[in-house]
């Protein structure tokens, strides 16, 4: 197990490492830069073609961007090697500064999200699976495959439409995670403003992993259910739940550890559509943000700690195969 993890570290340097070449490469692609979007506001002041020019190179030797791009690389790797993602360019503030403002918002909208997801949808999952083609099984089919039709950003208009002050009721606030002055309250009603802040947010960001988590476990639960062993089980006279809870789902949850390797990464991403629809300041909203600006400091920085945290994601969701299945070892 140890040469195992050793040898699976001593990988993830190499593909760390492609991983924020190829990042720095696409953004450098990317048409327009920080230089020749400053230079487009100066220039609307200045009107001046000559005077364009000039910002746009003296904004290029400010940032390095004169350089050749392989030195740029090679600097931002040295300064990744100290954990100092450097400034951004919009704002010259520090880029770890900004994540970490960001980073709670995003931790705090989807911890919560995903706990509701795999609280309701593996038990509901394995219920439709015991019991396939009953009432409780073809009514959460109907519903929950209605729900995956729908597209989240439509989905949170129409609440916002009718929940959060437009024509019809107005029982949630329209955005945002906190009231104005609400810092002044109580702590524990500053902690229920902002949970009422996060009640349509959560409910756009749940209804579709819901929906597709129960149906993969329904499916993962009946390839189970229908094996051998699970027939000589139920032959020795073990109760059902000792049978579902022992053999069947430890069994089924080893395809669900694979859709639990993207948990740690989506954790840190957000969700780019609801966080701008509902002007969430978290995670999402600052790398959409920032790649409209080109601010390839705050670009870099989300690519590289979404990197680490997939690539770390992976190796403990492989660790955990070992202790899901007796069959896998890694001596």
């Amino acid at each position: 197990m140890t040469l195992y993890l050793l040898k699976r570290i001593l990988l993830m340097i190499p593909t760390l490492v492609g991983i924020t070449l190829v990042t720095f490469l696409m953004i450098r692609l990317a048409p327009g830069d920080p230089a020749s979007l400053k230079a487009q506001g100066s220039a609307e002041s200045l009107a001046s073609d000559r005077a364009s020019q000039e910002i746009v190179l003296e904004t290029q030797k400010l940032y390095g961007l004169d350089r050749p791009w392989l030195e740029q690389y090679g600097l931002w790797m040295k300064r990744l090697a100290t954990l100092d993602f450097g400034t951004s360019y919009r704002d010259h503030r520090s880029v770890l500064s900004k994540i970490a403002e960001a980073l709670p918002v995003t931790l705090a909208l989807n911890v919560i999200t995903i706990f509701i997801i795999y609280l309701i949808s593996i038990p509901l999952g394995a219920y439709s699976a015991l019991k396939p083609q009953g009432f409780v099984d073809r009514a959460s089919t109907l519903v929950l495959f209605f729900l995956f039709s729908l597209p989240n950003f439509w989905v949170a208009m129409v609440l916002l439409l009718v929940f959060a002050g437009g024509d019809y009721l107005n029982w949630f606030p329209l955005v945002g995670i906190v009231s104005q002055g609400a810092e002044a309250l109580p702590w524990y009603e500053y902690l229920t403003n902002i949970a009422w802040h996060l009640v349509l947010p959560i409910v756009c960001l749940t209804y579709g992993g819901l929906a597709f988590l129960s149906r993969f476990t329904r499916g993962a639960m009946l390839e189970v259910i229908r094996q051998d062993y699970i027939r000589t089980a139920r032959a020795k006279g073990l109760s059902e739940w000792k049978v579902v809870s022992r053999h069947a789902l430890r069994n089924a949850a080893i395809p669900l550890l694979t859709l639990m390797s993207t948990l740690l990464p989506s954790l840190l991403g957000g969700s780019v559509i609801i966080e701008k629809i509902f002007a969430i300041p978290g995670m999402g909203r600052l790398g959409f943000e920032s790649v409209l600006a080109r601010d390839y400091p705050v670009v870099m920085a989300i690519a590289t700690i979404s990197a680490v945290l997939t690539l770390l994601s992976i190796l403990i969701t492989d660790l955990l195969y070992a202790v899901v299945d007796p069959r896998v070892t890694f001596e």
